[in-house]
């Protein structure tokens, strides 16, 4: 017996169920923890510092 056919069909079924599934669950993020400007601040400067170690780690690596 060919079953493909049932495979096909498979597929967009579980789709629609899997998006519907998912519709419930898009406010239950809201209550993330508010991240301040200064915290935002402290991450930017520690990633410059860190995109300047790794320029001249790639600098000497050329050499």
């Amino acid at each position: 017996m060919n079953w493909s056919w049932l495979l096909t069909l498979i597929c967009p079924l579980m789709m629609i169920f899997m998006m519907f599934g998912m519709r419930g669950g898009h406010h239950h993020g809201s209550h993330k923890k508010q991240v301040t400007t200064e915290q935002l601040q402290e991450e930017l400067t520690e990633l410059k510092a860190q995109n300047e170690r790794m320029r001249k780690e790639i600098q000497g690596l050329k050499s």
